[in-house]
């Protein structure tokens, strides 16, 4: 028997360090661990230990023995990692470290800015050493935290959503603390984060997209998928969005993973997303959608597309979903089992009467249509002549790349949408020198690349610059304590509060949501999100 990757795989390695035969690759030392679609285990190597599975936080790691009909695939696909990279397995001695006896650096207090996978990721890289002393301070302008995990993976990916029981771990550690409810860049400066921290961490995400620069991508009816997510993941910045799915067709113009998720969301039986944390308002307007098919467009062939395997697969197990791909597809010879998966969504055929996503290749935007309101959409040939086509549509989402925005008080490449750094460290973009106490982690500093688990090691390198510069004595030294920072947190923000508030508004979602048989019943209004947080109750802001 041999234990195997599965879909939910978050990429967070957890599993590379328990192996005791080095049978999980990439590892993140590799040069394919930056663009890996999940991790894989050889099945000639492993040992059937079970300390892999032990330890994955998201439970994606099963024996073979254990996998079902639809999951049977992915025994092949861990199995044939090792066939296009036949080196990489197996047991290796590992060098012991020099041993350097050196002293003690003094206290080491880190300021991080959001609450998402990368932050939380700083944070615990920080506070498990045992090198130096260190005090994290998390600042979340929200009055939630978990970011990408809470309000970017689909509420049918439940198991993904499973990381955030670390993010809580975390919090536990002695030295940490949370400032929810206070936005830095309006209620703080940075200037002032370093008043009292030796280092500060900007990890807030990729908050805003990329356009396709045609007429009428403005019109109401065309938006990006980023608002279109945030709206059914319940983000407060979004709830009062409307989506009108009252026309036959959508549009999703993007090839990537967020494409996928969002065609899913649109194309499946909403009763069928109810166990999972999808906002109530949501479900609503999904149980009144008129639309029979969700385009899926790409502007180049197959062999292009930037999702991943696992849901390219996941999207043909839908049951009640019809996939198939516009023109047909003939896979070559010797094919990734991702072209294969495609040819054999091309032979099948739509069910009348059934919602269908079709994957379209080959196919550029170059006009939304419509007048007051999108009403299609003009597509042509990418990169060859050939004549346009109208598609008719009532809504047009656009999945083609988040970027950061501008934060105040740091410089910003506005080609990349990042923030200037060298492994981790901020730079000025004039010379490419650190500027002394300033951090990057996560989509922020490398752009909106790699998944969950990929923001782990990023952060890891982020926080190995922190100390290293924490020990050379190149970080600003605090003029104030922690004291006086949370005595002017209080002064502005009187309505912040600390992990526990978060920890009250956790626990009322989860016990709302077994009440009706989900995950939990997400708080979408601020207002009732702090009043839960301080205790109170908040049946008033949910509905039913």
């Amino acid at each position: 028997m041999t234990y195997v990757v599965t879909q939910a795989c978050c990429n967070d390695a957890t599993c590379v360090a328990v192996c005791p035969v080095n049978c999980i690759h990439p590892t993140p030392d590799e040069a394919q661990y930056a663009r890996t679609e999940i991790l894989y285990i050889d099945p000639d190597t492993c040992i059937d230990c079970g300390a892999c599975a032990d330890v994955c936080p998201v439970e994606a790691i099963v024996p073979d023995s254990d996998l079902t009909p639809e999951t049977e695939i992915y025994k092949d696909l861990n199995a044939a990692y090792f066939l296009g990279n036949p080196t990489v397995s197996g047991p290796t001695e590992v060098p012991r470290a020099p041993v350097v006896v050196a002293e003690r650096p003094g206290l080491l207090r880190v300021a991080i800015v959001g609450s998402g996978p990368s932050a939380f990721y700083a944070a615990e890289e920080l506070l498990k050493r045992r090198d130096v002393d260190v005090e994290v301070s998390m600042f979340e302008q929200l009055p939630v935290v978990g970011g990408l995990v809470r309000f970017g993976v689909a509420p049918d990916h439940q198991t993904t959503k499973a990381v955030e029981r670390g993010f809580s771990r975390t919090a536990g550690r002695s030295g940490f603390r949370a400032f929810l409810g206070v936005e830095v860049g309006r209620d703080l400066g940075v200037d002032e984060l370093l008043d009292h921290h030796h280092a500060v961490i900007h990890a807030g995400g990729a908050s805003d997209d990329r356009k396709l620069g045609i007429p009428g991508e403005d019109l109401p009816g065309s938006s990006a998928a980023r608002e279109f997510v945030g709206w059914y993941n319940g983000h407060p910045d979004y709830a009062d969005r409307t989506f009108d799915l009252s026309g036959r067709r959508a549009v999703v113009i993007g090839n990537g993973n967020v494409a996928l998720d969002v065609a899913r969301i649109l194309a499946r039986d909403p009763e069928r997303l109810v166990p999972g944390d999808i906002a109530e308002y949501a479900l609503d307007v999904l149980r009144r959608s008129a639309i029979e098919e969700v385009v899926v467009l790409g502007r180049r062939g197959p062999e292009h597309g930037a999702f991943t395997t696992p849901e390219l697969l996941a999207l043909g197990l839908l049951p009640e979903v019809d996939v198939t791909v516009q023109d047909g597809y003939d896979a070559p010879e010797g094919a990734s089992i991702k072209l294969r998966t495609i040819a054999e969504y091309a032979q099948r055929r739509p069910q009348p009467g059934r919602r269908t996503i079709t994957l379209r290749f080959h196919a550029a935007p170059i006009e939304v249509l419509g007048g007051t309101r999108v009403e299609g959409l003009r597509i042509a040939p990418y990169g060859v002549a050939g004549p346009g086509e109208d598609l008719e549509a009532s809504l047009v989402l656009r999945s083609v790349g988040y970027r950061g925005r501008p934060v105040p008080g740091l410089p910003f490449d506005a080609a990349r949408g990042t923030i200037p750094n060298i492994a981790g460290r901020v730079v000025d973009p004039a010379d490419n020198r650190p500027i002394p106490g300033l951090y990057v982690a996560g989509w922020i500093k490398r752009g909106p690349t790699g998944v969950i688990g990929t923001n782990r090691y990023c952060a890891a390198e982020t926080v190995e610059a922190i100390v290293a510069d924490h020990e050379r004595a190149l970080l600003p030294r605090p003029s104030r304590t922690g004291d006086d920072l949370a005595s002017i947190v209080e002064a502005r923000c009187p309505g912040a509060f600390g992990f526990d508030g978060w920890r009250r508004i956790d626990r009322y979602e989860r016990t709302e949501g077994r009440r009706r048989g989900r995950a939990r019943q997400k708080l979408v209004e601020v207002e009732a999100m702090l009043a839960v947080a301080h205790g109170a109750d908040a049946r008033s802001y949910l509905p039913g």
